[in-house]
C-alpha cells in the first residue's frame, strides 16, 4: 500500500497563490496516477485534478480549470498542485489520492493522504 503526506497547505488572502505537495512511499511511484480532492466544512469530498502514471493526461473539475495546475516528478515521489487565483470558495481540507489509473482517480480517489488545511481569506 502506498503512503501519502500532503504539505504546503496554509493561510493566503484572495488572489493569492500556494503550491501542495504530496510525497508518496511504499510503492513504485510510477504504478499509480495521482489526484488532488478537497473537503470543505459540512460539504462532500469533491474531486479537484488528477494526473495520469506518466505525467502527460490531466484532468481537473470546472470550477478551477485555468487556475489550477497539476504536475508530478516521478524521480522525486511528489504530486504537486499550484494553485492561483485563490478564492474563499476554495477553503477546504485537501487530500492527496493515488489509483491505478486517472479514471479511477478522478471518479473516485484511492488510497489517501491525512489532508493539509487550505484557507483563504477574504
Amino acid at each position: 500500500q502506498v503512503q501519502l503526506v500532503e504539505s504546503g497547505g496554509g493561510l493566503v488572502q484572495a488572489g493569492g497563490s500556494l503550491r501542495l505537495s504530496c510525497a508518496a512511499t511504499g510503492r513504485p511511484f510510477t504504478g499509480y496516477a495521482m489526484g488532488w480532492f478537497r473537503q470543505a466544512p459540512g460539504k462532500e469530498r469533491e474531486f479537484v485534478s488528477a494526473i495520469s502514471r506518466s505525467g502527460i493526461g490531466t484532468s481537473y473539475a470546472d470550477s478551477v480549470k485555468g487556475r489550477f495546475t497539476i504536475s508530478r516528478d516521478n524521480a522525486k515521489n511528489t504530486v504537486y498542485l499550484q494553485m492561483n487565483s485563490l478564492k474563499p470558495e476554495d477553503t477546504a481540507v485537501y487530500y492527496c489520492a493515488a489509483g491505478p489509473n486517472i479514471a479511477v482517480v478522478t471518479a473516485k480517489g484511492g488510497a489517501w493522504g491525512q489532508g493539509t488545511q487550505v484557507t483563504v481569506s477574504s
